[in-house]
């Protein structure tokens, strides 16, 4: 699996998180997901955004795309 890259956060005045990918927003936090979003970005940052928005490969597309149920 390829790193995760693109992907930036902003925290504004009121505490609110605003998660972008490629200068798309991928998701908005608030309160306390934002809290605890901000406590463990510091880890690997590109990781965390994608785990955190859902926007990353789980490695199995090759395998699902010819599994039988998934043919044209």
């Amino acid at each position: 699996m390829g790193a995760a890259e693109g992907f930036r956060h902003v925290q504004r005045a009121d505490g609110t998180v605003v998660i972008t990918h490629h200068g798309r927003v991928a998701g908005t936090l608030r309160g306390a997901r934002a809290a605890e979003f901000l406590a463990e970005v510091d880890d690997d940052p590109q990781l965390v955004m994608a785990r955190w928005t859902g926007n990353y490969r789980h490695g199995n597309e090759r395998t699902a795309k010819q599994h039988p149920r998934n043919r044209g």
